[in-house]
């Protein structure tokens, strides 16, 4: 059991993630936690709400399908630590369709790490020949190069797979689709340090770590009242914006509310980046290097279902990943890095993946499609480009009670949901290390 430490009062901003997180860590060994969220529920991008509708029968939707994988050691730890684990639901296939409706199953076999793909990716059939021997190629290159070479900061993740002669079916059709998705970037933009970090734990280094875990539940009730009875220290305020972090004197002095001030012992900010600046203008936290990159879901429900697969990743096209939420007849699809459909009206985009659609499951076109809805994220996360990584902010500020967490500072991942809590959970660690009793909350990666 962790220690419990003397009682200190710590103000969390943001209740995303990253912010849920920290709390959780802090309260779970004492200290008295106040956490300030601005919307009316929990969980940042990573969250569920009702959709409006002219009655009360308006289905609740996660505002983009997120998933994770076994490798994602902290969040999985965040999930027991509200006791929500169980709503994890792993799958040990991928699904991989052509156009045309051509499957392939992708899944460990009995084989030792980093061997246990080996029938299955055999067996693939969107893959020519030549193309496997390209990706097994850079798959070896990966366990070379990732904890080896020290500029993978500096060159996107497309350079490194030309650099490792990856031909183009490879390139499209295995390390785009699986890092797009992973990274929200594409490989021209990403650098390749977080491409060879994906295929190194999700893939390579641990027989399970590849299992994909999707939230039987809408997101929001992961983090729901009842969560949250085992920190009884923990007090969560949705509706309650922070204006500002007043710094006088060379630290924080108090929080500005709409309805009056705040003041703790300690600090977290677990804003995005762009918020920092309004809120927190003395901080001298510097984020003019990050930028935005997007995420688009698509929300159709049919008068039928189109597919039995709970799945899938969908080759060649705009739309990447299929979620099966009801029996095949709601159907979440997700356009991840999904630049060109910022600007694209929401009629334009729903006929444009029904169009899609129909290429991979021909019951669409039988299909009455009853309702839809467009969720699009234009700040989903921050664009993980080459030369970035050590421009992001580490938990500890020169304000000395002032502490960040978000997946935009220094977690030591990309923008993932993984990244978010790691710096929850960092910044935990900050704060007791700056009330002169430091503790561990960071779980270590599977590798």
């Amino acid at each position: 059991m962790t220690r419990q430490s003397a009682q200190r009062h710590v103000a969390v901003v943001g209740g995303g993630l990253a912010g849920l997180a920290a709390a959780a860590a802090l309260g779970s060994v004492g200290h008295k936690v106040t956490l300030f969220e601005a919307r009316p529920f929990f969980g940042g991008r990573a969250t569920s709400y009702p959709l409006n509708s002219a009655d009360s029968t308006g289905p609740t939707i996660d505002n983009c399908q997120h998933v994770l994988l076994r490798c994602c050691t902290n969040l999985l730890d965040f999930y027991r630590r509200l006791h929500v684990e169980d709503r994890i639901h792993f799958s040990r296939e991928f699904y991989w369709i052509e156009p045309g409706g051509r499957l392939s199953l992708m899944r460990a076999g009995r084989l030792p790490r980093p061997l246990h793909f080996t029938g299955s990716f055999a067996k693939l059939r969107f893959l020519s020949v030549r193309a496997k021997v390209d990706v097994a190629r850079g798959l070896l290159a990966v366990q070379r190069d990732y904890h080896h070479r020290h500029d993978l900061d500096q060159i996107t993740m497309l350079d490194w797979l030309q650099e490792k002669r990856q031909g183009p079916q490879a390139i499209e059709r295995f390390w785009r689709q699986v890092l797009v998705s992973a990274i929200n970037e594409d490989l021209e933009r990403m650098a390749a340090v977080h491409g060879l970090q994906v295929f190194w734990l999700g893939f390579l280094s641990r027989g399970d770590s590849y299992q994909m875990g999707i939230p039987s539940v809408p997101l929001a009730h992961l983090y729901s009242a009842e969560s949250w009875r085992e920190y009884p220290l923990v007090e969560l305020r949705p509706r309650c914006p922070v204006q500002e972090i007043n710094i006088a004197g060379g630290q924080v002095a108090s929080l500005k509310l709409q309805d009056g001030s705040f003041s703790a012992d300690a600090y977290v900010s677990a804003l995005p980046f762009e918020r920092l600046d309004t809120v927190a203008p003395d901080a001298n936290v510097k984020t003019d290097r990050f930028t935005h990159s997007p995420i688009t879901g698509i929300h159709l429900w049919f008068d039928r279902p189109i597919t039995r697969l709970p799945h899938a990743t969908l080759l060649d096209r705009t739309i990447q990943w299929m979620f099966n939420k009801e029996g095949g007849r709601h159907i979440q699809l997700v356009v991840s890095a999904s630049r060109k459909l910022v600007e694209m009206p929401r009629q334009e985009i729903i006929d444009l993946v029904l169009s899609e659609l129909k290429d991979f499951f021909p019951a669409v076109a039988n299909a009455r499609l009853e309702r839809a809805h467009v969720v699009k994220e234009i700040r989903a996360t921050f664009s993980a480009g080459p030369g970035l990584e050590w421009q992001r902010p580490a938990s500890a500020t020169t304000i000395p009670n002032l502490f960040l967490a978000g997946d935009w500072t220094r977690s030591g991942w990309p923008a993932t949901m993984e990244g978010a809590v790691r710096s929850g959970y960092l910044a935990a660690e900050a704060v007791t290390a700056h009330f002169g009793d430091p503790m561990r909350f960071l779980r270590p990666d599977v590798a």
